[in-house]
């Protein structure tokens, strides 16, 4: 009998990426929205998550029985202002190429409109906008073993897109809904901040990230764990100078970081150093960053 190594197309479908394997990572995020059905509707048909639950003022939507995306009814509250710190959009994770590319194909011909294209060297990435303004990317990883280093920080750039490459011999299909694929997640979320040295300090000195790459002038810092390539950005391209963020607005209304268990106690450790206001409930442990955005650390096993 002759064994081999290889495996099943399915069972490496299913492999973690590796941006969720790292001891901390993005967990989720959730949005206070204007018309919960609609964005219901959009995250569901055209992003390709699950609607795992659903009530009046609340969907909550993920991928492999795993919440990644919670949509929470505010049909009141001011829409968002990009200037103000909040979200600069949500990075969806596709688990490779291929997927990205059958994506792709799904958006162009159900006339998805598109903000950019980019080949970020260790990544390439889709920018488009949700119903209601919230920035998102949809990316693939390259293989971590290509990604380029100098000492700690990684070699990102923001390149032309080979559009062609990424579609080529994939098939046309335009069937809606779209359903994401197993291994679909959040890989990184970047934020709108007021002070990138502000955003030093909570998310590295407090949250336990390190520094990957940070734009010469400081407008833009790229933070991560286990050397990925980013789990978190920030940057002041429109929003320098910003306030706390209003209570009372649509867009960003929490992150949440997993977070290995044996690192829990030295997050608990940095959060009262530094003197945060936080809580603990169950696994989760709850804080503010600079701008008052909820950010969730969930302790994972």
């Amino acid at each position: 009998m002759t064994l081999t190594t290889a495996e099943p197309a399915a069972a490496q479908a299913a492999r973690p990426s590796f941006a969720i394997t790292r001891p901390i990572h993005i967990h989720s995020v959730a949005l206070r929205v204007h018309d919960l059905p609609m964005m219901t509707s959009f995250y569901s048909q055209i992003m390709g998550m699950d609607v795992l639950t659903q009530t009046e003022s609340e969907s909550v939507l993920g991928k492999d029985g795993q919440t990644l995306f919670t949509l929470k009814s505010r049909p009141s509250d001011e829409p968002d202002d990009g200037r103000s710190a909040g979200l600069f959009h949500t990075a969806f994770l596709m688990p490779d190429r291929a997927s990205l590319g059958r994506w792709l194909i799904f958006a162009v011909k159900n006339k998805v409109p598109f903000t950019g294209f980019s080949d970020h060297l260790v990544s390439e990435a889709l920018y488009l906008d949700d119903p209601e303004g919230n920035g998102i990317e949809v990316y693939a990883d390259r293989a971590p073993e290509s990604w380029r280093w100098n000492g700690d920080q990684i070699a990102m750039a923001t390149e032309r897109l080979d559009i062609d490459s990424l579609v080529n011999g994939l098939p046309g299909d335009s069937t809606m809904p779209f359903v994401a694929p197993s291994g679909f997640r959040i890989g990184h979320v970047h934020l709108r901040v007021g002070d990138t040295a502000k955003a030093e300090d909570f998310y590295i000195k407090t949250a336990g990230l390190d520094m990957m790459a940070k734009i010469p002038d400081a407008s833009a810092i790229f933070l991560a764990n286990g050397r990925y390539h980013h789990h978190i950005g920030a940057n002041v391209w429109r929003s320098r100078g910003a306030g706390m963020r209003s209570e009372k607005m649509n867009g960003l209304d929490n992150l949440a970081f997993s977070v290995s268990e044996p690192l829990m106690d030295g997050l608990r450790g940095r959060l009262r150093a530094s003197g945060s206001d936080f809580h603990e409930k169950g696994d989760t442990i709850e804080a503010l960053d600079p701008w008052g955005t909820r950010v969730k650390f969930v302790s994972a096993a």
